[in-house]
């Protein structure tokens, strides 16, 4: 087994983001899709041949104490793999309920690893993500002004990061800011000795570019646990003497139908739903009030698909405004609402499958995390990156076909996305 780094993330999408960093660096990653079942041998494959393991879990809004005892199964079977070094990510907006599950997770592992320090960040350059005095900005505005602050189920209206974990941990958090991140890796481990020996747990850390990120990088080297966004992927392979390579990014060639699925209601999602209809490609639009009055929009909406997939992409979608959203949540709740649309979109996919599609892309976290469990998918091998943050993955179908599936966190990727990624996929424009 060659696992050196073993990671934790708390959603799909962004299982494959991390993951595509990682690639990125220089390594072999493969991703699983939740814990392998017990007893299920952690040096088999799929994860033989792989430098990094990344497990991808459903645990960013479940209760805390689910979110922790699944997030500790990964954390042993990762180090029964023999993974060298933790990483838990969460998203690059650090979206959390003031009840968890960034700051539990992290103190549970941390108490399972023995170890009283580790760091957090959530920066990712690449996409408008940096943090400076421990304030998060996503692209030119602070967190709490951006579109996450009407998130239905995390809305972060505190862009002050020192505060946000310091509610959640038992542990102080302190902050390694920009000035000493600047400095280099001697300066940022002084720091970290400086607040170790102050009793901090965790400390925020300020990044602003990706050159610091890859100082941050060399300076956690010997952390037995990093807390991140997907961004210091970009500084942890080199540890191990890691250096970018195409070869890590390598799949099988893609054939078959096209289609995407869309259940994010974030800006950017919404955005790319938009440019896609003004194309005048084929769209079906699921509505969770019709799903509540129990018509089968699965069924209509594959019935919808099967008059165009010969011709091209087809997209299935639930996206909407702000206010819309909040409109259907004051009707149906807003667990209700995001889960009959999650399980109908799963079905969609199924489905989609089933109808020859080869090549999928799903948009939205949530969504992604409901359609490859409902496919039955238990690893993905990393391909290359569509736009920072979304790579391309192949995984095994029944039958010996190869399922091409990109799984997009809700606020990454262009307007173009949608056909952008069959284009890069296949070198062919639809």
């Amino acid at each position: 087994m060659s696992v050196r780094l073993g990671c934790i993330a708390d959603d799909f999408t962004g299982a494959t983001d991390l993951a595509n960093n990682l690639v990125r660096a220089g390594m072999r990653v493969v991703q699983l899709i939740d814990v392998p079942p017990e007893g299920t041998d952690p040096t088999a494959d799929p994860a033989a041949d792989a430098d990094a393991v990344v497990i991808a879990l459903k645990s960013r809004t479940v209760p805390a104490a689910e979110a922790v005892e699944a997030s500790l199964r990964a954390l042993e079977w990762l180090r029964a793999a023999g993974a060298e070094q933790i990483y838990f990510k969460y998203c690059s907006t650090f979206d959390s309920t003031p009840a968890g599950n960034i700051g539990q997770v992290t103190e549970a592992l941390m108490d399972a690893l023995g170890t009283d320090f580790t760091v957090a960040t959530p920066a990712f350059p690449d996409n408008g993500r940096t943090v400076f005095k421990g304030h998060l900005f996503v692209g030119d505005v602070l967190l709490s002004e951006s579109g996450m602050r009407h998130h239905p189920l995390t809305p972060m209206t505190d862009s002050n990061l020192v505060s946000v974990l310091d509610a959640q941990t038992t542990r102080p958090t302190g902050l390694i800011d920009h000035e000493v991140v600047a400095q280099g890796a001697d300066a940022v481990r002084a720091r970290i000795a400086q607040l170790r020996a102050q009793g901090v747990g965790a400390a925020i850390v300020d990044a602003v570019s990706n050159d610091d990120l890859v100082r941050l990088g060399a300076a956690v080297k010997e952390l037995a646990l990093v807390t991140a966004g997907s961004g210091l992927a970009i500084g942890l392979p080199a540890n191990w003497g890691f250096e970018p390579s195409s070869a890590a990014a390598q799949l099988p060639p893609a054939c078959g139908r096209q289609a995407v699925v869309a259940g994010s209601v974030s800006a950017a999602t919404n955005g790319q739903v938009r440019e896609f209809l003004s194309t005048g490609r084929p769209a079906f639009s699921v509505d969770p009030l019709r799903i509540a009055a129990g018509e089968d929009v699965a069924a209509q909406a594959l019935a919808f698909a099967d008059k165009h997939l010969a011709d091209g992409p087809v997209l299935v979608y639930s996206t909407e405004s702000p206010d819309a959203v909040r409109s259907v949540q004051g009707q149906l709740g807003a667990a209700e609402a995001g889960e009959l649309v999650e399980q109908t979109l799963a079905r969609v996919a199924q489905g989609l499958v089933q109808r020859g599609v080869r090549q999928l892309v799903v948009a939205g976290g949530e969504t992604s995390g409901a359609v490859v469990q409902a496919l039955g998918l238990t690893g993905l091998r990393i391909g290359g990156q569509i736009d920072p943050g979304v790579p391309w993955c192949a995984a095994p179908l029944p039958g010996g076909d190869t399922l091409h599936i990109t799984l997009k966190s809700g606020n990454f990727g262009g307007p173009d996305f949608f056909t952008a990624a069959f284009t890069l996929l296949t070198g062919e424009s639809k």
